[in-house]
């Protein structure tokens, strides 16, 4: 069709391209004159393609269309008037005259919200659902027929600006170009607009946006958001006219913490805090408010609204002055109307618009790689002055966050002083829990108090989950490029091995681990995890498929792995800093944020993590952890609708529990990692030897608390009790004591309910009728120290050959010589599949027993040989789904499927 363009913005440059690309010829676009001599983009975007561009100042006087300007317009030959932004009164005589007549496109569902600031109203009325209409042209206003509408929800923080981003402006354009499709098919509808919820509103202006105090806080925050940014929500506060932007619904404001600013006509004072103005409606709830505006133009950020005065001048070095320089050209290349840029220069009063900033953002990105700056910066520092001093304190360092608060319980142990945060930690802040609850958490090698640790409640983890939401949703670390979200992670694990022995020690007296073996494998791997997940930032990539063509056209399909969201993470206690690394680095290098529930027992090495992972510069909300029961806090965020995916490492039970309640919520995504009673199989061709060390480690290891720990060991009958003497010998070398002493072996189990569960599970053993060769009870001192045990002639319906004990108790079995099936169908007789071993200098065994044993993971004259670089996950009832390696990343990515046709 023949079709003219009338209208302005990028809005309406977008459809006119899409109108080009559809085939349509566009014989004329009528745009509104230059201003401040710049073009507005559509008559940019015409004009480039050689397409006629008239900028009529106006089309009528006194109510009267001008006789020259429509007779210019009826030269075109249109066939079909396009509206897609249009601030001009077009005469009857133009809207009526092609034969298709005209449609415009108005952002609201018609006939709600007639007007000219539909998107203001929706959201001053709280609307929930809100949306667009393409409708025909007539002589009333917004009153035509309705061709074509499409709804969204509208969220309760959304702004003008986040839904014309998210939906109007890219879901106008379609659904305009989709109006004219339909127009030229013939099968446009003309549906009258009922007069049932028809609705008309006055066009928002500064002078009718003052607040009313006197509502609740929901509607004062649709009426600052509905305003925000234009024409922006004002009230007299100090005697000064100020303008409120950057709304959002809090929970629990009356918390807090700040200083209290009068508002006029408000039920109670405001409260700036560090997060903003912290404001009240009549009903005593709270909303919060990120930015203020005086009347001079100069924007703040709410929470410094006390000091905005006090921040001297920064003198600038040569190296500095030649930048200010190059910007002052940048200006001067934007601000074309203006002869000189000045120190006082205003970028927006002299005429710069929203597509200023993002270019002006850009420019500096070019000129000085360190500087960072969100659109918000420029409309917050819009002289030129500003400007440059608000650039140059980002490229020195010194607008960082203030600095990080932390109450520190601090120990003298382990020849060091070791300060531990013991707070929960929500959006870049240690915070105490609702209603200050706390909990002790115990050193289980004298079972006395460490400290008290804040006990999470739900109104917590709903605070967690929104800053999370935010940060992934609004923040800086979902716009982050890869590599500088790789850049960061890096930082955090050299941040981490910078503070291994503190992080080694908290470990040992929180959860009982040997020193030595906590800065080895507990803090050690959970630093080569990051380092390792840090790389694959900047590779995680789609792919191209081919498909079938659809001829004459072509077909072009990609995929595109993106991160999830909000994640929640649960973890044990037997590693606790070891399996946050391992879930939590994937996770982030996906680039979601994640609230993570720390073993109730075992919190303090998750809030020494998120002390550095704040100090690595993870901006706020990213990392969330809190210390709480699985009752209360795992359930809650199992059921929370804006929590994507769940990783959990615990029991089977509760990995059940935890899916049905995933699935009833929201159907969020999980990976389990559960319970497992990992075989050993020992031939009598094996590396004795060897054998038995590694035999050994399967069982000890970490004190038996240890997932993959070898649940049975099943040992050819010819040499059982060879292996069972040597075993024995070697047990007696164990030194059990102190896990700070470099010499110890075998610390304390992690709590003492564990250390009870132990003893009754060897109890079981005896009044079963295995034989009990050695340990099977406390240890007679201080603390939670259980014996090493070892069980023989044990079989296979006995409940310690069933059930695994998380703890050092080795379970022999014997097997016959040549048995290799027999033992092979005792060994997967079991609802667990989360590790396996085999010994045997046999290759040709080895590999048909590792290729029968079902097993995430068997291990070939080895055992407990993980690596960042390899996958670990069960099968059946030890769950699914993988920590480390590649394949770890998956868990965290959704994929998307994009088929262009061409």
């Amino acid at each position: 069709m023949k079709i003219a363009v009338i209208g302005q913005s990028l809005f309406g440059q977008e459809v006119y391209k899409e109108l080009r690309k559809d085939g349509h010829t566009i014989v004329g676009v009528f745009t509104i004159p230059d201003k401040d001599g710049k073009a507005d983009p559509l008559a940019t975007e015409a004009e480039k393609d050689g397409v006629a561009v008239f900028k009529f100042p106006r089309w009528r006087v006194k109510g009267q269309a001008i006789t020259e300007v429509v007779a210019q317009y009826e030269a075109c030959g249109a066939e079909l008037n396009v509206l897609p932004f249009c601030s001009q009164f077009i005469p009857m005589e133009v809207i009526d005259l092609p034969r298709h007549g005209s449609i415009i496109y108005h952002p609201s569902l018609l006939p709600r919200h007639r007007g000219a600031s539909a998107i203001n109203w929706t959201l001053i009325h709280g609307d929930k659902r809100g949306g667009f209409t393409v409708f025909w042209a007539d002589d009333g206003l917004d009153t035509g027929p309705i061709l074509l509408q499409r709804e969204c929800d509208v969220e309760r923080n959304d702004t003008v600006n986040t839904i014309y981003k998210r939906f109007l402006f890219p879901e106008g354009v379609r659904g305009t170009v989709d109006a004219v499709r339909l127009i030229a098919d013939g099968k446009a509808p003309k549906i009258i607009q009922p007069l049932e919820g028809a609705t008309y509103e006055c066009i928002q202006k500064k002078d009718n946006a003052k607040i009313d105090w006197n509502q609740s806080a929901e509607d004062l925050h649709n009426w600052i958001r509905g305003n925000d940014k234009v024409p922006g929500a004002w009230a007299e506060v100090d005697g000064k006219k100020v303008t409120f932007y950057g709304s959002t619904l809090v929970d629990n404001g009356s918390a807090a913490n700040g200083q209290p600013l009068e508002i006029p006509g408000g039920s109670r004072p405001g409260v700036v805090t560090k997060g903003g103005l912290v404001l009240f409606g009549n009903d005593g709830k709270a909303l919060l408010v990120k930015n203020l505006q005086f009347e001079d133009g100069k924007m703040i950020a709410a929470a410094q609204y006390f000091s905005s005065e006090g921040s001297a001048a920064v003198e600038l070095t040569d190296e500095e002055n030649c930048f200010a320089e190059e910007m002052r050209a940048v200006w001067q290349s934007i601000l074309t109307n203006v002869s000189h840029i000045e120190d006082s220069t205003d970028f927006f009063k002299s005429g710069a618009a929203s597509m200023d900033v993002v270019r002006l953002v850009e420019e500096v990105k070019l000129r000085a790689c360190g500087c960072q700056l969100q659109n918000e910066d420029v409309y917050m520092n819009c002289t030129f002055q500003d400007f440059i001093q608000m650039c140059v304190r980002k490229l020195r360092g010194e607008d960082e966050e203030e600095e990080l608060v932390v109450d520190y319980v601090e120990k003298n142990t382990n020849n060091m002083t070791i300060k531990m945060p013991h707070q929960l930690f929500i959006n870049g802040e240690f915070v105490d829990a609702e209603g200050g609850r706390t909990y002790k958490t115990i050193n289980p090698t004298d079972g006395t108090a460490i400290c008290d640790v804040s006990l999470a409640q739900i109104s917590d983890v709903d605070k967690a989950v929104a800053a999370a939401k935010e940060a992934f949703e609004e923040g800086e670390w979902g716009k982050m490029n890869p590599r500088d979200r790789g850049r960061l992670i890096y930082k955090l694990a050299d941040l981490m091995e910078e503070h291994q022995e503190e992080l080694a020690t908290i470990e040992a007296i929180d959860s009982g681990a040997v020193y030595t073996l906590a800065l080895k494998t507990h803090v050690g791997m959970s630093i080569q995890t990051f380092r390792y997940f840090a790389g694959w930032c900047d590779k995680i990539q789609g792919s191209t498929i081919p498909i079938n063509q659809a001829r004459p056209n072509r077909n072009l399909t990609f995929t595109k792995k993106e991160p999830i969201g909000v994640c929640a993470i649960v973890i044990p206690w037997n590693y606790p800093l070891m399996m946050l690394a391992w879930k939590t680095a994937a996770c982030l290098t996906a680039g979601n944020t994640v609230v993570l529930k720390p073993a109730q027992v075992t919190p303090l090495t998750a809030l020494k993590f998120a002390e550095l992972a704040a100090r690595a510069g993870l901006p706020k909300g990213v990392v969330n952890i809190l210390p709480g029961s699985g009752a209360v806090v795992g359930q809650r965020l199992s059921d929370h609708p804006d929590v994507r995916k769940l990783g959990f490492t615990g029991s089977t039970e509760i990995g059940k529990h935890i899916m049905r309640s995933c699935a009833d919520s929201n159907v969020k995504k999980v990976s389990l990692e559960l319970g497992g009673k990992s075989p050993l199989i020992i031939f009598s061709d094996c590396d004795m030897d060897k054998a038995v060390r590694m035999g050994m480690s399967s069982v000890f290891f970490n004190k038996g608390e240890n997932c993959i720990a070898a649940g049975r060991l099943f040992v050819e009958e010819t040499i059982h009790d060879q292996f069972l003497t040597k075993v024995v010998d070697e047990i007696k070398k164990i030194k059990i004591g102190d896990p700070l002493d470099r010499s110890t072996n075998h610390g304390p189990q992690n709590h003492k309910a564990h250390m009870d569960k132990l003893a009754v599970y060897c109890q079981t053993g005896i009044k079963e009728g295995a034989t009990l060769i050695c340990g099977g009870k406390q240890v007679q001192r201080p603390g939670f120290f259980f014996e090493p045990t070892v069980f023989t002639d044990v079989q296979d319906h006995m409940y310690i050959a069933i059930e695994e004990s998380f703890g050092p108790v080795m379970i022999l079995s014997k097997f016959k010589s040549g048995e290799v099936d027999e033992v092979l169908r005792r060994a997967n007789a079991t609802e667990y599949g989360l590790a396996s071993g085999v010994f045997t200098q046999d290759i040709s065994k080895a590999l048909y027993v590792s290729e029968k044993l079902n097993a995430g993971t068997v291990f070939v004259n080895t055992y407990n040989k993980t690596d960042v670089a390899s996958p670990f996950g069960g099968f059946k009832q030890s769950g699914f789904g993988k920590d480390l390696g590649q394949e770890a990343l998956n868990e965290y990515l959704k994929t998307k499927a994009i088929t262009i046709e061409y």
